[in-house]
């Protein structure tokens, strides 16, 4: 049975995970192996790009790199890049083929979407010099915490997926330390509460802490804003960066991202077309960082239309209370997901509340936006599912 047809009989969303499952199917897969350093990135946002980041760092200082990520936007291929590509349909297959031999029939029926594709990373990326892992939601109770770690990497940390993580800063950075491994480094800008808490852990398993300030030299912030400046990139992308780069410098001293080319991910305040950008933020801190690039001088204080809306158990009020100050009005695109419900008439009220200006998003919209004549800027904001039906239709209408 080919991947896809396999990985359509697993649903996305369960109301119950046994969390020890991963660890006994790896468990049994494991020996087969070649081995690879896993480096472990968790957070709440900014995971995507710092990973490949630091893939791209690591693969062009001649490393042989494999980067998991997710979800995808518009293939699901895009979760795995290996040497510096997306990984084809046919070294896929390949793989989906050999772990299918090593695993068990239990193991075949009973893991989940995404454990199976953690599964089938490593037997994508064995024998990688490194393999950069991404965590989904979470941390300790991640699928993606099975790997044993040569050094975990924390990205900023904030609220989001609250009905599982916790619905407070504490339990939510809690939740994602645990899985410290013996060497960590933290993103400079995390929030005071999730430091003092890590620090804390750290000292429980006996780990090494660092930032990035504690890594890189004069030499190496000045290679950043030479990048930056080149790449045009936002105040929280530049972030990202600086922390890949320490811990790359962690893995091999003698690293550099003087050749480093442009960030290969789709959706990170990506800029479409002259009026057009794409972010998948989708949380209240992703929503305050995106809001930071359009109050900068560079948009000399044109206000945005907003392209929005959100599953109904994210926290959409905090979201559209911190895009306010950029946006001008909201356009309601409506999207499907199996499994999962829009806030409908609650965004309505919340932009009532918040005293926004929205409407529902019309076929005439994406005219206007192809056409780009109104001298609008538009910003598609939230899930990667709305990014992907978007951008679907928005090259659909340019024949594209």
């Amino acid at each position: 049975m080919s991947l896809a047809k396999f990985l359509d009989g697993k649903p996305l969303y369960y109301k119950e995970i046994d969390y020890g499952r991963i660890i006994r199917a790896y468990d049994t897969i494991k020996g087969h192996l070649k081995p690879f350093k896993i480096i472990h990135i968790i957070g709440t946002n900014g995971k995507g790009s710092t990973g490949r980041f630091l893939a791209q760092i690591l693969s062009q200082n001649g490393a042989k790199v494999g980067h998991y990520t997710s979800p995808h936007i518009f293939k699901f291929n895009e979760r795995f890049w290996l040497n510096g590509e997306v990984a084809s349909d046919e070294i896929l297959e390949v793989a989906h083929e050999r772990l299918q031999a090593l695993l068990s029939d239990e193991y075949k029926i009973k893991t989940s979407y995404f454990e199976y594709m953690t599964l089938l990373s490593a037997v994508l990326f064995e024998g990688c010099d490194y393999f950069v892992c991404e965590a989904g939601m979470g941390g300790v109770l991640d699928a993606t915490n099975v790997f044993e770690k040569e050094l975990s990497i924390f990205t900023p940390i904030g609220f989001d997926h609250t009905a599982i993580l916790g619905n407070s800063l504490e339990e939510i950075s809690r939740t994602k330390f645990e899985a410290m491994g013996k060497r960590a480094i933290l993103n400079d800008e995390m929030n005071k509460i999730s430091v003092a808490i890590a620090r804390e852990i750290a000292s429980e398993k006996g780990a090494t802490l660092s930032f990035p300030r504690e890594i890189l030299t004069k030499e190496n912030l000045n290679e950043i804003i030479n990048y930056a400046d080149k790449f045009n990139l936002p105040e929280f992308l530049r972030s990202n960066l600086t922390l890949a780069y320490a811990a790359a410098k962690i893995l091999d001293s003698s690293i550099d991202i003087k050749k480093l080319g442009a960030l290969s991910l789709r959706g990170r305040c990506e800029k479409i077309a002259s009026n057009l950008y794409v972010d998948v933020g989708h949380n209240e801190l992703g929503a305050k960082a995106v809001a930071k690039k359009f109050s900068s001088k560079e948009f000399g204080g044109k206000k945005l239309t907003l392209i929005y809306n959100s599953f109904l158990d994210k926290d959409f009020k905090a979201v559209l209370a911190a895009l306010k100050p950029v946006i001008e009005g909201v356009l309601l695109y409506h999207y499907h997901c199996e499994g999962r419900e829009l806030g409908g008439e609650l965004i309505n009220k919340a932009l009532n509340e918040l005293e926004i200006s929205h409407r529902e998003f019309e076929p005439s919209d994406m005219n206007d936006i192809k056409e780009a004549k109104n001298g609008k800027i538009y910003l598609a904001f939230g899930s990667f599912h709305l990014a992907e039906a978007f951008l679907k239709e928005y090259y659909a209408s340019k024949g594209l």
